[in-house]
């Protein structure tokens, strides 16, 4: 029978078994797993790096939660992107990605995969026309992200999936969630996630998954996953997947408290600009209304100088000064001497007065009275 969001996110994948039936998915701690003969599996695990029940059951979640024919977990959300990339690409190949990429997967493309003879072109995704004619004829990826990290621009997918042609489009969706937007179901071949984020969603597992549809792409990232050995630890698919139970509930509180953060701050002394895409001065607002469910929980804002964003950064007391995002507590950055460092001098250097903010679940009144109080130290 058809099911809601948060039920799939809780029962998806996973049913207490018959011999002692836990409610939670076992951690099955072990490497290996007797075999019923010889080279007969039992339940078909033999050895934890090719398979595991537990991650096996997150895979299967976060496939449900997706719209995804199936899902390969990885150690972490670059291992995940590294894998999709290293499946769907070959030497001459050529890829498009964004301007305002991920740094982490541009520092892979250009430093890695530039030097195995893949080229690639960085285009303003919310340009479709720039997007298609960076297409050529050895173009297998265009890669995009949705709402983009840090600058929030927002990418239409359903335009994107018109024109991309024979190659495939891959959406990194950590920064929706499946809960918020659904790429495969707008003309996405692949998703990706860092799972260390929303999904995991409390600070403590990293990792990462790659979702899609074909029985031909899934035994390639099968193959990957078990030959490089990137693999999650049951531990950690565990702890990914008790986060992803809650993140409907979650994604509520920390979208309430990002809008309500991105208006306190619009209009404010020294604030040259709010990135979110919920306000409608974003240039991305209508795109994101038809396919997000909610607008997300990163909020970006550009000061009017270099000094007064990391003034703000170490103002604050609340919002703890620390990389990463998708918490339930609320963090603040300056992405150009942090987590952008990597991709300074390069065509997606992110503007030095800008401060990203991952808005967690706390209380509204709280999380602006820090802001209020970090405003009055520029």
């Amino acid at each position: 029978m058809p099911s809601g969001f948060s039920t799939d996110a809780i029962h998806a994948g996973y049913e207490p078994d018959s011999l002692y039936g836990p409610i939670n998915t076992p951690i099955y701690a072990s490497t290996t797993f007797a075999q019923d003969d010889l080279a007969v599996t039992r339940n078909g695990y033999e050895y934890t790096r090719v398979g595991n029940p537990t991650i096996t059951a997150l895979e299967k979640t976060v496939a449900s939660l997706e719209g995804a024919e199936y899902a390969v977990a990885f150690s972490s959300g670059m291992a995940a992107v590294d894998a999709a990339l290293r499946v769907l690409l070959k030497p001459g190949d050529h890829i498009v990605i964004g301007n305002d990429a991920y740094g982490g997967t541009y520092r892979l493309i250009q430093q890695v995969f530039t030097h195995w003879g893949v080229s690639n072109t960085v285009v303003d995704m919310t340009d479709v026309d720039a997007v298609a004619a960076a297409i050529g004829d050895n173009t297998k990826v265009i890669w995009v992200e949705t709402p983009t990290n840090p600058l929030l621009a927002i990418a239409d997918i359903q335009a994107i999936a018109r024109i991309k042609g024979e190659a495939t489009l891959v959406v990194d969706n950590t920064f929706a969630s499946p809960y918020l937007q659904k790429p495969l179901g707008l003309g996405a071949d692949v998703v990706v996630h860092s799972t260390t984020k929303y999904i995991g969603g409390h600070s403590d597992v990293v990792g990462g998954v790659v979702c899609a549809r074909g029985a031909e792409l899934e035994e390639e990232l099968r193959f990957f996953f078990g030959w490089v050995g990137a693999i999650p630890s049951p531990f950690d698919t565990y702890l990914t997947a008790r986060g992803l139970k809650t993140l409907a509930v979650r994604l509520e509180r920390h979208c309430d408290n990002a809008e309500a953060v991105a208006r306190f701050l619009e209009g404010k002394d020294h604030v040259a600009r709010v990135y979110y895409p919920g306000l409608s001065t974003h240039p991305g607002h209508e795109v994101a209304k038809a396919q997000m469910r909610r607008f997300g929980a990163m909020v970006s804002v550009a000061f009017d100088t270099e000094d007064q964003a990391k003034t703000f950064c170490r103002s604050t007391k609340l919002f703890c000064l620390a990389e990463s995002l998708g918490g339930v507590e609320s963090l603040i950055e300056h992405p150009a001497t942090m987590t952008h460092l990597a991709v300074e001098g390069s065509a997606l250097a992110v503007p030095r007065e800008l401060v990203r903010i991952s808005v967690g679940i706390e209380d509204e009144a709280d999380l602006l009275a820090d802001l209020a109080q970090a405003l009055e130290k520029l």
